[in-house]
C-alpha cells in the first residue's frame, strides 16, 4: 500500500511540475489565475493554487562541560520546501523534505577520553547513526493524502502528529516525523476523537525512516534493571502502535483529554489531563492542570529474553503531574511538579518525542525513570505586541540513585536546571525571520561515586543554542 501511494503521488507531482512549466513557457503567471464560478475543478487547479512554505534554519550549538571533560560545539545550517494542494472533491497531497549540513563542528563523532561516552547534544543536529556524515544529510519528510470532511480528516501516509507519545520535540534542526494513518474527528466545539495507527517514524536526529520497533534504541538505551546493558535495539518485536484521544470541553473554564498509547506486544500507556481555569479580571485567569499517567507490559514486553525486552514483564509505572498558574496578556508563571511513584521506571522511546509532564525543561528529560519528584517555576513575557518573547525556568529533580539501576535507567544524579530563553520575530524588510537563543545551566545534587561517566553531558554543564529560522 505505501508504494501504492508513493507511486500515485509521483505521477502527481510529476504532472504538476510539466504543467507549471507549459505555463512559464506560455507567458503565465500563475499566481493570477483564477477560477470563474462557473469552471469545473480539475486536477491542475488542485496544484497551481497550492500552498507552499519554504523554511531555512541554522542552529550554532555549545557545551561546556565540568573540568577537562569534552567541550563541544557545532553549526548547522539547512533548507527545506513543502507543498500541500487545493482540495479537490475534499482530497489533498502533502509533502516535504529538508537537508542539512555541517559547516562545521569539533570533533563531534570522537568519544570522551575520560568517559569513553560520546556527544549527547551537538551531534543530535546532525544524524545519530552516522556521526561523520557532514553533507548527505536529506530526508523525506511528510508525503500524505489527505481527505476533508467538514472540520474532520482523514489522513495516510509520512505524517507530524503531536501526541504525549509520539511528537515533534523540534529541539534540533528538524522534528520527527511518522507514518501511519491518523483520523481527527472535530465537528463539535465540545468533544472530538483524534487517533490512528503508526508504523514508521524517522525521528529528529537522523536522515532515515524506520519501523517503529527497529527506531527503539537509536539513542543511547541505557541499562536493563539489574545493570546490564539494555539490547532491546533491533530486538523489540512490535507491529506498531495504536494512539486514541478522546477529549471534552464542556465550556471555556473545562477541558479533559483522555489519551491511549497501545505499543503492540510491548506496553499499554494511559493518561488523563484535566484543565481548568477561571477570570481574575478582564486581563488576567488563573489556570490548573493535572495529568495521571499509567503504564503496564503486555506478554514479555517485547521480547521473551528480558535482557532484550523494552518493558520488563509484569512491570508498571506510575506518574503523576499538576500545574497552578497565572496568565495575564504579557506575562505567564506557573508552579509545576511530577512525581514518578517507585513502581517501575517511566518509560516511552526518546527517539519519538518529548515527555507530556509540567516539569519539563528543554535539554533534559525523566523518561527511564522512577521514584522522581521534579518541582519546576517557569515564567514567561510578551513583549513588543508578542514580536519579543523571554522565558526563564528553574528546576530541582531529586532522582532516586545512579546505581538504583531498577529506577535509573541512563545513570543521572539528582540536579538543579536553570533555562534563560528568548525569541524575536522581525518585521518589515526582515518579516517570516525569527532569532532564538536557549542557554541552559545544570547543576549536579546527587552521588556520582567520583564517576565522571554520571556528570559528562549530563550536570555541572552549560549548553548555549544560538537558533535562525526563516519561513515563507
Amino acid at each position: 500500500m505505501k508504494n501504492y501511494f508513493t507511486g500515485i503521488f509521483f505521477l502527481l507531482t510529476t504532472y504538476t511540475f510539466s504543467q507549471e512549466n507549459q505555463l512559464h513557457h506560455d507567458g503565465v503567471d500563475k499566481h493570477h489565475l483564477s477560477l470563474k464560478p462557473k469552471d469545473s475543478v480539475c486536477l491542475k487547479d488542485c496544484f497551481l493554487k497550492a500552498h507552499w512554505e519554504a523554511h531555512t534554519r541554522s542552529f550554532f550549538m555549545a557545551t561546556i562541560n565540568d573540568g577537562a571533560l569534552k567541550d563541544d560545539y557545532a553549526l548547522a545550517s539547512g533548507a527545506g520546501i513543502g507543498l500541500l494542494t487545493k482540495p479537490i472533491y475534499g482530497f489533498q497531497v502533502g509533502v516535504s523534505g529538508f537537508f542539512i549540513y555541517n559547516i562545521l563542528s569539533s570533533n563531534i563523532d570522537k568519544p570522551d577520553t575520560l568517559t569513553n561516552t560520546s556527544n549527547r547534544y551537538e551531534l543530535g543536529l546532525f544524524d545519530v547513526e552516522n556521526p561523520s556524515n557532514r553533507n548527505d544529510l536529506d530526508r523525506l519528510e511528510e508525503l500524505y493524502l489527505k481527505y476533508n470532511l467538514s472540520k474532520s480528516a482523514i489522513t495516510v501516509g509520512k505524517i507530524n502528529i503531536n501526541t504525549p507519545f509520539i511528537n515533534p520535540q523540534d529541539g534540533r534542526m528538524r522534528p520527527t516525523i511518522a507514518e501511519g494513518v491518523w483520523l481527527n474527528i472535530n465537528e463539535s466545539k465540545k468533544f472530538g476523537i483524534n487517533g490512528g495507527w503508526i508504523w514508521d517514524v524517522s525521528p529528529r536526529s537522523t536522515a532515515h525512516w524506520f519501523t517503529l520497533a527497529n527506531s527503539m534504541g537509536i539513542n543511547p538505551s541505557g541499562v536493563n534493571t539489574d545493570g546490564s546493558k539494555s539490547e532491546y535495539h533491533d530486538n523489540v518485536l512490535s507491529a506498531g502502535m495504536a494512539i486514541a484521544n478522546v477529549y471534552f470541553k464542556p465550556n471555556d473554564k473545562l477541558k479533559i483529554n483522555l489519551w491511549n498509547g497501545l505499543l503492540d506486544n510491548v506496553m499499554n500507556t494511559g493518561m488523563i489531563e484535566i484543565n481548568t481555569n477561571q477570570k481574575i479580571n478582564e486581563t488576567s485567569q488563573v489556570y490548573q492542570g493535572l495529568i495521571f499517567l499509567h503504564q503496564n507490559s503486555i506478554n514479555h514486553g517485547g521480547n521473551i529474553d528480558q535482557k532484550k525486552t523494552y518493558f520488563n514483564e509484569g512491570v508498571q509505572s506510575n506518574v503523576i503531574s499538576a500545574q497552578l498558574g497565572i496568565k495575564t496578556k504579557r506575562n505567564n508563571t506557573s508552579l509545576n511538579y511530577t512525581h514518578i511513584t517507585g513502581d517501575g521506571r517511566y518509560l516511552m522511546p526518546r527517539e519519538w518525542g518529548k515527555e507530556p509532564f509540567y516539569t519539563f525543561l528543554p535539554r533534559e528529560r525523566n523518561e527511564g525513570l522512577g521514584n522522581v519528584h521534579a518541582m519546576t517555576v517557569k515564567t514567561s513575557a510578551n513583549l513588543y505586541n508578542g514580536r519579543l518573547k523571554t522565558g526563564l525556568g528553574y528546576g530541582y529533580y531529586l532522582l532516586p540513585d545512579v546505581k538504583n539501576y531498577r529506577l535509573n535507567k541512563y545513570g543521572m544524579p539528582s540536579y538543579h536546571q536553570l533555562n534563560l530563553d528568548a525569541s524575536y520575530n522581525f518585521t518589515n524588510f526582515l518579516k517570516g525571520l525569527e532569532l532564538r537563543v536557549l542557554i541552559v545551566g545544570k547543576l549536579n545534587e546527587g552521588e556520582t561515586y567520583n564517576n565522571l561517566k554520571y556528570i559528562y553531558n549530563k550536570v555541572n554543564l552549560i549548553n548555549f543554542n544560538f537558533i535562525l529560522d526563516f519561513k515563507i
